[in-house]
C-alpha cells in the first residue's frame, strides 16, 4: 500500500516545488487549474407611534445589514471533531474558497496526509477510497490575503513555494507560534480561520500519532496502529469529514409581533398579543366565549355573558413566554367601579416564526388544558418583525 501511495505522488504531472524548509506545500499537477450589524432591533418603543418614524424606522432595518454570526465548520477526526471559526472579515476570498471545496464535495475521504512535531498538521489534498490516493481536485488559485499572524490554533492555506497566489485547496493548523517564519516568507500564509472549543486538544493528539513515509508528499503522515508493513486501509489514516455547521439563530420575539392572531378553525376568536421590548413582557388578550352554550333563543347583547375576555402577562425568553392569566371581574362597562383580578393558571406563548406560533392554556378552575396555533389576521407587520430578528 505505501508503494500505491508512492505511485499516486508519482503519477501527477509535472510535480514541483516541493518547499522542504517549511513543507506546506502542496504537489500540483500544472495542467489542473488550481482555485482556491449590528443589532438592528433599536428597540421599536412602545411610545413611537408615529407614522413618520415608524416608517423610517423600518426602511433603515430594511437596508442595514443584520449583525453576523460567526460561521464555523467541523472536522471530523477518528480522534474527535475540531471546530474552526471562519475569519471571513479577515480573508473574505481564502474563506469562499474552502467554502467552495466543501460546498462541491472535494473534501470527501479526504485524510491528514501530513503532521510535523509541534509545528503544523495538513490536510485537504489528497482523497483516499478504494485503497488508493488521489490529489482533490482543485479550482482556481485563490489570491494571497496575508493579514492575521501564524499563531497556534490558526488555520492557513498551504501553497507553492515562492508563488504567494497559489493556495489551492490544501490547508493546515498550526500547532506553535509559526508567526517568526510564515508570517514573512512566500508574501506571509493566509490565516482563514482559528480553532475554537477543544479543538485543539484533537490537533495535539493528531499530531503525536507515529507518522510513516509512505514516499512523495506522504514523508510525515500520521497513522493509526500501523506498525509500517502491509497495506493502508482508511482505518490506519486520520480521515477527515469536513462540513459547515448551520447554526439556525433562535427565533427572539419582538414588536414586530403586535398584531391580531387567530386560529382558523375558531375563527369568530382570536388574541391581541403585544411585545414590549424594553420591559421584556409580553401581554396577550385572549377574546374568547364560555364553556358551555347559553339558553335556546337567548339573544346577544353587550356584556353577555357568554363573551369571555382573558387577560395574560409574562416575561419574554426568547421565541417564548410563560403568562400568568388574570380573571378580572367586578367592572362596569365604561365606568370607573374597582376592577378585581385573580390569577387562574398560565399561557405558554410561543413563536416559530414571524408568522405561526402557539398557545398552550393552562386554566386549572375550569379543568381546561389545550393548544392553540395561531396565526396572524393580516400580514402586514410580518416584514417589521423579520427585519428585527
Amino acid at each position: 500500500m505505501i508503494a500505491e501511495l508512492s505511485a499516486c505522488a508519482g503519477s501527477i504531472k509535472q510535480v514541483k516545488d516541493l518547499y522542504l524548509s517549511v513543507g506546506l506545500v502542496y504537489f500540483a499537477g500544472s495542467e489542473k487549474p488550481n482555485t482556491m450589524t449590528q443589532d438592528c432591533r433599536n428597540m421599536l418603543k412602545p411610545n413611537q407611534t408615529s407614522t413618520l418614524l415608524l416608517t423610517g424606522l423600518l426602511s433603515v432595518l430594511l437596508v442595514l445589514p443584520l449583525a453576523a454570526q460567526a460561521r464555523t465548520v467541523i472536522i471530523g477526526t477518528p480522534l474527535g471533531d475540531i471546530e474552526i471559526e471562519l475569519l471571513e472579515n479577515d480573508a473574505p476570498q481564502t474563506v469562499a474558497n474552502f467554502l467552495n471545496y466543501i460546498d462541491n464535495n472535494r473534501y470527501d475521504n479526504a485524510f491528514i496526509h501530513r503532521s510535523v512535531d509541534g509545528f503544523i498538521i495538513q490536510g485537504g489534498g489528497y482523497t483516499f477510497a478504494d485503497n488508493t490516493a488521489t490529489e482533490v481536485p482543485t479550482f482556481a488559485p485563490v489570491p494571497n490575503e496575508f493579514k492575521i499572524s501564524n499563531t497556534r490554533g490558526t488555520v492557513a492555506m498551504a501553497k507553492l513555494g515562492n508563488q504567494p497566489d497559489s493556495a489551492t485547496s490544501q490547508w493546515f493548523i498550526n500547532l506553535g507560534d509559526n508567526s517568526a517564519n510564515l508570517d514573512s516568507q512566500n508574501g506571509g500564509f493566509t490565516v482563514f480561520a482559528r480553532v475554537i472549543g477543544d479543538g485543539m486538544a484533537v490537533a495535539d493528539a493528531i499530531n503525536q500519532l507515529p507518522t510513516t513515509n509512505a514516499g512523495g508528499p506522504f514523508t510525515d503522515m500520521p497513522v493509526i496502529n500501523f506498525n509500517g508493513t502491509g497495506d493502508l486501509t482508511t482505518d490506519n489514516l486520520v480521515m477527515t469529514a469536513v462540513a459547515e455547521q448551520v447554526v439556525v439563530a433562535p427565533f427572539q420575539m419582538n414588536p414586530g409581533l403586535n398584531d391580531a392572531w387567530y386560529n382558523p378553525a375558531t375563527d369568530g376568536q382570536g388574541f391581541f398579543i403585544t411585545v414590549f421590548p424594553d420591559l421584556n413582557i409580553v401581554l396577550l388578550a385572549w377574546f374568547t366565549y364560555d364553556t358551555t352554550l347559553p339558553a335556546q333563543g337567548a339573544m346577544a347583547n353587550l356584556g353577555d355573558a357568554g363573551h369571555r375576555w382573558l387577560t395574560a402577562v409574562g416575561p419574554i425568553n426568547g421565541d417564548s413566554a410563560v403568562l400568568e392569566i388574570e380573571i378580572a371581574s367586578g367592572g362596569l362597562f365604561d365606568d370607573p367601579a374597582m376592577v378585581g383580578r385573580q390569577v387562574d393558571g398560565s399561557i405558554t406563548l410561543t413563536f416559530t416564526s414571524c408568522t405561526s406560533g402557539t398557545v398552550e392554556y393552562n386554566i386549572p378552575s375550569i379543568n381546561r388544558q389545550g393548544n392553540v396555533p395561531i396565526e396572524r389576521v393580516a400580514k402586514d407587520n410580518a416584514t417589521l418583525c423579520d427585519a428585527l430578528q
